[in-house]
């Protein structure tokens, strides 16, 4: 611990890069689409609008809007890798084409998880041969959740202590597992060799923090980030090296995309206009993260609040489904008395391998959100919140069916952000690995207090 101290107190003074001078470079830029691989990239942005459809008049409705980007929720993160190729070449297609008839020009931003766990290089692969890019920019920094990038090392932060990515639970994931957290390395990794640590150019806080970059040629571009400044100034790098003709591809975390439109930090949304956002009556929590640090945060939840709990027991649904009807009658019955968590039983099953594991995923999934769907067809929750990034695009799409929505703004600090659909009730986005342990229950009391007052 002492040595991160050491380490963080020797950083050079931050380079204040207001969010205002970024919004004055993009005139005249190119929208941005941020293909979502979950939707928890939202949580940090406010009043963009989101697509979990892509059809060509879902991305025209999105380009009519004027925002400086949409996101399109393309849930990859959730599908073995030829149906993510396959669905993100689908999408940056539409898109293309689109924007074409439209006479527009757009860029693509993949946004994946910020503790690495995801389809890469396999999507910006897919994303640069599509559009023609020249690089990737690398870029998972994630402040307000404690996710910084230091001498090209990706961090975990909490406090003044600081664990590499790589010793952390997120790099066992079943799926997208790493042994790597020097981002170079990882890269190498990653693409089993195809892209060697040599052609991966790292640019350091020194660099970022003295003034304007010149950002170096390389197949890939680290950037440090440790405050959202940092990404800002190396957006104004990457905004000048496109000018110049430069063709990236982005592969970032959340903050990444917030600095890239020109936003800055801001605070959750207010009272009000959260009580003016949710319903009435009780809202339905919808849990399927399995990360310790979700579990510890649905503890908190039921040591606070009175709860109604509804376990979907997983080995069961795997055997067969027949046990759901009762479960849509537990949750609708629930909610009309008191906050109710739906989740899956916390013991998690695993595949033999990846694809197994997926595979095990969906179907729990699918179990998971047709009952939301069932009960929100039913009875409308006052909001539903759900836990998790692949239970959070899964309930958006499947059971809530928001084809077209908007980003609201957070509940928390930078993490947890309030989507309207054009239907239904509002959405929670709430990422499995982020927030303190009380996170889920500060929320669910906000969302709680909205919807009785």
């Amino acid at each position: 611990m002492q040595q991160d101290r050491e380490r963080l107190a020797g950083l050079p003074p931050v380079r204040v890069v207001p969010a205002g001078e970024v919004r004055a470079a993009l005139a005249g830029t190119p929208t941005v689409v941020v293909l979502d691989d979950d939707p928890t990239g939202t949580q940090t942005v406010r009043d963009l609008p989101v697509l979990t459809r892509w059809s060509a008049d879902d991305v025209g409705w999105a380009l009519a809007q004027g925002a400086p980007a949409f996101f399109v929720l393309t849930n990859t993160r959730s599908l073995a890798p030829d149906d993510a190729a396959a669905r993100t070449r689908e999408v940056v297609r539409t898109c293309l084409d689109v924007a074409r008839r439209r006479g527009v020009e757009v860029i693509v931003a993949s946004r994946s998880d910020s503790t690495l766990r995801g389809h890469f290089p396999l999507e910006t692969d897919v994303v640069a041969a599509e559009v023609g890019a020249d690089a990737v920019v690398l870029a998972p920094a994630f402040p307000d959740a404690g996710r910084v990038t230091l001498g090209g090392v990706h961090w975990l932060r909490e406090g003044d202590t600081l664990t590499p990515v790589a010793e952390s639970e997120f790099a066992a994931d079943a799926s997208f597992g790493y042994r790597h957290s020097r981002l170079a390395d990882w890269v190498a990794e990653k693409s089993g060799g195809a892209i060697p640590a040599g052609d991966v150019a790292e640019v350091g806080l020194g660099s970022l923090r003295a003034g304007p970059v010149t950002l170096p040629r390389a197949r890939v571009i680290v950037l440090d980030a440790v405050v959202d400044d940092d990404l800002r100034a190396g957006v104004l790098a990457i905004l000048a090296a496109e000018r110049d003709g430069a063709r990236f591809v982005y592969r970032v975390g959340p903050s990444f995309v917030r600095a890239r439109v020109g936003q800055g930090e801001q605070p959750p949304i207010a009272d009000a206009d959260l009580r003016d956002a949710v319903g009435t009556g009780h809202g339905l929590v919808v849990v399927g993260s399995h990360v310790a640090r979700t579990s510890r945060q649905l503890e908190r939840l039921g040591a606070r609040r009175e709860l109604a709990r509804v376990e979907i027991d997983v080995p069961t649904v795997l055997a067969s489904d027949r046990h759901l009807d009762d479960v849509v009658a537990q949750v609708a019955s629930s909610l009309e008395h008191r906050t109710t968590v739906l989740s899956t039983s916390r013991t998690l099953v695993t595949g033999r391998d990846e694809a197994e594991s997926l595979e095990i995923a969906r179907r729990v999934s699918a179990a998971l959100t047709g009952v939301v769907g069932r009960v929100v067809a039913a009875s409308p929750p006052a909001y539903v919140l759900a836990k998790g990034g692949i239970t959070s695009s899964d309930v958006a799409t499947e059971s809530l069916r928001a084809d077209r929505a908007w980003v609201r703004g957070s509940l928390l600090p930078g993490i947890v952000s309030l989507w309207a659909p054009a239907s239904g009730p509002p959405l929670v986005v709430f990422a499995g690995n982020v927030g303190g342990e009380d996170a889920l229950a500060d929320v669910v009391d906000r969302l709680e207090e909205a919807a009785c007052a």
